[in-house]
């Protein structure tokens, strides 16, 4: 079954013309109202999201699909701003002063960066930027701001899998394992010509990593790579979905791992859809592991 999705008419927060105490710039194109925050003559771009409600997991029919992915309605009373894109190395370094990432490019996004480590550079970013109280986004509003409206596995539409790493609907808005070697332009890519990269949308590639953010089409509201390119890590702990319908669900009050959405350069075509679920252990790292903040309204 699937549930209207819709969103509920609010004012944004710019309707007064009062930008949040952070921005340092601010403003509405065709994907809606944004604001920018500036750290050392870093920017990053943050989208405001409406509150709705939408039907959150997956139909059993849908290719790909995985149990843990059971349908239910979600709403959401609260807007909240996001990053437009995943957290790059450049304001990673800028906050922090190192670079952990294995494909390292100010561009890029930062990988090989665990959930408590990306607390730690959130705390450390509230103290750099004045009014500015980032959080990581809870796996509800990742999902919401993920399908943007959408009901389908994509916000491009539903996925043909013809191969473990060929589905090409994601080419056009995602890094995924069958298509992150095409001109890949670091020398030190994974090998990504073993039988265990089987069945390649391109199948002549050979090595593969991370990608310059922003290069694929972005999603209705405006949000680059919320497919692919690396993972990003959510506030909530993993667990099963609730049978009933929610309101601002923040998952389990414990756990052994924390919820990472999206896919990323390095996984399979059914790993990137809005619906599909991942976790890893909080102290984990990885080069196709990072993040995307979030921001409440003030």
């Amino acid at each position: 079954m699937e549930w209207p999705v819709m969103i509920h008419t609010r004012p944004h927060p710019l309707d007064q013309g009062h930008p949040p105490k952070w921005a340092s710039g601010w403003g509405e194109d065709q994907y809606g109202v944004f604001a920018v925050f500036e750290v050392g003559g870093v920017e990053q771009l943050m989208r405001w999201i409406p509150p709705g409600e939408f039907s959150m997991g997956s139909p059993e029919e849908e290719a790909g699909h995985f149990a843990n992915e059971r349908q239910h309605q979600v709403t959401l009373t609260k807007g909240l701003w996001l990053g437009n894109t995943q957290c790059n190395q450049a304001l990673w370094q800028e906050v922090t002063g190192e670079n952990p990432s294995k494909f390292k490019s100010e561009k890029r996004p930062v990988e090989e960066v665990s959930w408590q480590e990306a607390k730690g550079f959130l705390e450390e970013l509230k103290v750099r930027v004045k009014g500015l109280s980032p959080r990581l986004p809870t796996e509800a509003e990742w999902e919401w701001a993920c399908r943007a409206e959408t009901r389908r596995a994509t916000y491009a539409g539903d996925l043909e899998i013809l191969g473990l790493h060929n589905a090409p609907i994601l080419d056009s808005i995602a890094w995924y394992g069958g298509n992150s070697g095409v001109d890949f332009d670091l020398d030190n890519g994974a090998d990504i010509s073993s039988d265990a990269w089987k069945e390649k949308q391109y199948p002549e590639t050979t090595r593969a990593g991370t990608r310059i953010i922003g290069q694929k089409a972005p999603n209705p509201w405006g949000f680059y790579d919320m497919l692919g390119n690396v993972w990003e890590w959510c506030e909530d702990y993993d667990g099963p979905y609730s049978k009933d319908a929610e309101t601002d669900p923040t998952g389990p009050a414990e756990g052994a791992g924390r919820v990472i959405r999206g896919g990323s350069w390095y996984n399979d075509a059914r790993n990137l859809r809005a619906a599909y679920r991942n976790h890893y252990k909080p102290s984990d790292r990885a080069g196709n592991l990072g993040f995307r903040l979030a921001q409440d309204q003030e």
